[in-house]
């Protein structure tokens, strides 16, 4: 019998890196509408009260980066200063200039080349049959866990959290076969109203048993706000950059990452679009495959 571990972690769409994932991703979107042939690669930071964008765009549309900004903090729910940054108040400064034309010559298409990449890039990926989203359970339980805290703060399932937080999985595999989870550990943002012991309680039932309620037995270790308290979280307490959950956004604990980010950018960047070119004829298949994991 061979048995063996696997960790993966997760964050909230409140986690400072997250907030710069989804800014940079919601310029991209708003470029798109208006203009599917755009050139974007923004890049975005945040500090306490403080967003900054940067980065190259080529493309006829115009996006009011301000309002968009603002509207993504606001959707993700920093609506109060008490977290250290909010969607009406915050500073935002933006510094986008256009794509140079030396990367353009080897990607615009014409008469007689299809359509190049941005850059170089090492891009894996894989599938295997652990879950329906064929993926590895752990980074499935681990998303599964964030999802449901924001849903359960949203929602005032929960009251008085705050936007930031993280879950980590650990599963216990038997003969390459996910089996039961081993550990959990979870931190949320909180305001100081609520009570640890209350808090800790409140996620148990109404995160973590309705995710992971058939992994989890009478050995599984629960770890919440493992330093006695998490208030000051969010930008306030670490500063963000779009680009830093790279092995979150894909498979976790297991598989080789090429390093390069996913946001803010549009297709031609194969970090984005995991193709060296993008052509009609081409089309992927997927293969299932079963994962033999490393000892």
């Amino acid at each position: 019998m061979r048995k063996y571990f696997i960790t993966s972690e997760s964050v909230t769409d409140g986690h400072p890196d997250k907030i710069c994932d989804q800014i940079s991703d919601a310029i991209l979107d708003e470029i798109y509408k208006q203009d599917p042939n755009g050139r974007v690669a923004v890049e975005t930071l945040t500090t306490t009260g403080l967003v900054v964008v940067a980065g190259e765009v080529t493309t006829t549309a115009y996006v009011d980066v301000q309002k968009t900004v603002r509207n993504t903090l606001k959707e993700i729910g920093y609506t109060d200063p008490a977290f250290g940054i909010d969607c009406y108040d915050a500073g935002v400064l933006v510094s986008i200039h256009e794509q140079s034309p030396d990367i353009s010559l080897g990607v615009t298409e014409k008469d007689d080349r299809e359509q190049g990449a941005g850059d170089q890039g090492m891009m894996y990926g894989f599938a295997c049959n652990e879950t329906p989203e064929l993926m590895p359970l752990p980074i499935i339980l681990s998303h599964r866990l964030t999802e449901r805290m924001a849903y359960v703060r949203k929602n005032n399932i929960i009251k008085h959290l705050g936007p930031d937080g993280k879950s980590q999985v650990t599963i216990e595999y038997e003969n390459e076969k996910p089996k039961r989870v081993d550990a959990i550990v979870i931190a949320q943002q909180h305001r100081e109203e609520i009570d640890e012991n209350e808090l800790k309680k409140d996620i148990i039932e109404n995160v973590i048993k309705p995710v992971c309620g058939s992994y989890i037995d009478a050995e599984t270790k629960l770890f919440i706000n493992a330093t006695g308290r998490f208030i000051i979280g969010g930008p306030e307490g670490d500063t963000g950059v779009t680009g830093r959950k790279i092995i979150a956004d894909t498979y976790g604990g297991i598989g080789r990452h090429g390093g390069g980010a996913f946001s803010g950018k549009d297709p031609s960047k194969v970090d984005r679009s995991g193709q060296g070119r993008r052509t009609k004829k081409r089309r992927r298949t997927l293969k299932i495959l079963t994962i033999k994991y490393p000892e």
